[in-house]
């Protein structure tokens, strides 16, 4: 039975009906994981849990070491991860404590080398047209649905690089280009996951618009109502999460499992034994 990752916030394991069995440290070729992975069993399933800014929010987005995040969880025996990640909105549409399935990225950081396993002699493209598994999107969203959650079907998530937020120039181009909420913390994550070949889904939790907001209406939003605002989506993305994990399904219908399968370009013979022994988790199949 594969197991089931979710990455998010300290607040989201201390689910009712979460049983966490054992914490584990689980070190990795590329360094340290944000914090210890959490086991444990939900509604029947194995599940493997990691703060992504470690305990008490002690880590800032540009120092995640995703590459660990991932391989720890694959590692582990993940099959399928779901992210939840809090945003700000930059939609009227996209109001603070909706819940966002999106389905897009674009990249504003300078992530580079860390946001693929390869390299080291072996080359790798994978196919990221489509960033995130439909299967698992479909199953989020119906979850969120069936509780009563204001939950989006789709959305472009711009991911800047922070730790500040936007310029007020910076969110109103970005409203320009047509995205929908911005956040510090996908991509790197699915580009790996999609490389470790997980099935990958990321939860858009809106806790507040961006700064376009406030030029256009005079309305500030004060850190308090932030917070307010990102315990009360915690709240619903447990209950979302709980009965998400209840419906995933053993078998996969989409092609995440198998995104490797002709995205290694290096002639096999070439590839470097030490390179191999690092990446022997992502590469075993195909060895």
């Amino acid at each position: 039975m594969s197991r089931i990752g979710i990455i998010g916030g300290t607040g989201i394991y201390k689910m009712p009906g979460l049983e966490v069995l054992e914490e584990i440290e689980q070190p990795t070729p590329f360094g340290q994981p944000s914090d210890r992975f959490r086991l444990g069993r939900l509604e029947g399933r194995e599940i493997v849990f990691l703060a992504r800014h470690g305990q008490g929010h002690s880590l800032l987005p540009s120092e995640l070491n995703s590459r660990a995040n991932i391989y720890g969880m694959k590692k582990l025996g993940v099959s399928r991860i779901i992210s939840l990640s809090a945003v700000g909105s930059l939609k009227k549409d996209f109001k603070p404590l909706d819940l966002v399935l999106v389905d897009q990225f674009v990249d504003r950081t300078r992530g580079g080398q860390s946001q693929t396993f390869f390299g080291d002699g072996i080359a790798a493209h994978i196919q990221f047209s489509e960033p995130l598994c439909p299967q698992l999107r479909k199953i989020l969203f119906e979850a969120g649905r069936a509780i009563g959650a204001s939950i989006k079907w789709g959305g472009t998530y711009l991911n800047m690089e922070g730790p500040a937020f936007s310029t007020l120039a910076e969110s109103q181009t970005y409203r320009k280009w047509g995205m929908d909420v911005i956040g510090m913390t996908q991509i790197a994550e699915a580009k790996l996951a999609r490389e470790a070949e997980i099935c990958f889904a990321t939860v858009a939790t809106v806790t507040d618009y961006d700064c376009w907001y406030g030029a256009e209406t005079g309305e500030t939003v004060s850190v308090q109502v932030v917070i307010e605002n990102l315990n009360r989506n915690v709240r619903v993305a447990r209950e979302l999460v709980r009965r998400a994990v209840a419906a995933i399904p053993q078998d996969h219908t989409c092609g995440c499992s198998d995104a490797l399968d002709g995205a290694i370009i290096t002639d096999r013979e070439q590839w470097p034994e030490q390179t191999v022994a690092k990446l022997e988790p992502l590469l075993s199949k195909y060895l």
